[in-house]
């Protein structure tokens, strides 16, 4: 019955979702590339950072942008959810601009450099619930067993990328001149703007999402699949087999849209753990 829901429900998904999640992404670009594109400078410039000091800082801090998604997909996959992990992390993001922008402009010289920082990593845990969830929580819109969706699909993801192309543009040439002919603490404000208003666009499209439920820790399968293969080491496959689903093509007792694993030569031991214990 899950498997078939969105077919079920036909008003939800679609372009008229997805459009709601393209705007998330698009000012979440925008606000990556506002800060990164010119954190060196300010680093430089305003923080009097020394250049290998200040090159560290920027890379370490993409690097822990980069990293932070691992444990995001993780949770949202696992645990969460794609929708409760955007919205959080849409949050978190929020959270860390302001900061960025209080602290340009309204936090003394020797705490900014503190500030700033706390700042700077906020926005990576946004990042991480961001990064591998928005463009997969926009591809649930589409139902590939519907053709004008599967369709619509490949359409989508041109946008899509149309998309972040505009969203880091306009970030590099206007955030960045912002920030260095008008003011820090504007072309930061700029950018929590910008996240803010998607927040309330996302918020918005809600009631037409389709979301998929989490399936639980993957390494909790992993190990049921270890101890299996040690329980039934010994057993042949007349005796490990138990219940047997393979009249009716699948595995685990009817799980809905589970392929029959072929028969191999090989690894017979881990073939039998396809059958109930």
């Amino acid at each position: 019955m899950a498997q078939n829901s969105t077919l079920e429900k036909p008003s939800r998904g679609g372009w008229k979702s997805a459009i709601f999640i393209i705007f998330v992404e698009v000012a979440e670009r925008f606000a990556y590339y506002g800060v990164a594109g010119n954190l060196f400078m300010y680093l430089t410039k305003v923080l009097g950072q020394p250049t290998a000091t200040a090159a560290k800082n920027v890379n370490t801090w993409q690097g822990v942008s980069a990293i932070f998604p691992v444990v995001g997909g993780f949770l949202a996959d696992s645990y969460v959810g794609r929708y409760k992990t955007i919205l959080f992390s849409s949050v978190v993001y929020l959270i860390g601009l302001i900061l960025l922008t209080v602290a340009v402009s309204a936090v003394p010289l020797q705490l900014r450099h503190t500030v700033f920082f706390v700042a700077l990593y906020i926005l990576s845990i946004g990042e991480g619930g961001h990064k591998p969830c928005v463009q997969t929580f926009a591809a649930d819109q589409f139902d590939e067993n519907i053709p004008s969706e599967k369709l619509a699909k490949s359409s989508f993801f041109n946008w899509w990328y149309v998309g972040i192309v505009c969203g880091a543009t306009a970030a590099v040439l206007v955030v960045i001149y912002v920030e260095d002919y008008v003011g820090w603490s504007f072309g930061f404000g700029m950018l929590a703007v910008a996240v803010a208003a998607a927040l309330v666009v996302f918020l918005v499209g809600s009631w037409g999402y389709r979301r998929q439920a989490p399936v639980g820790s993957p390494f909790t399968r992993v190990a049921q699949v270890v101890v299996a293969v040690f329980r039934k080491r010994r057993l042949s496959e007349r005796e490990a087999r138990g219940v047997c689903s393979e009249d009716e093509g699948l595995v685990g007792g009817g799980g809905a849209g589970v392929q029959a694993l072929s028969r191999t030569s090989q690894f017979r031991y881990v073939f039998s753990t396809s059958f109930f214990w």
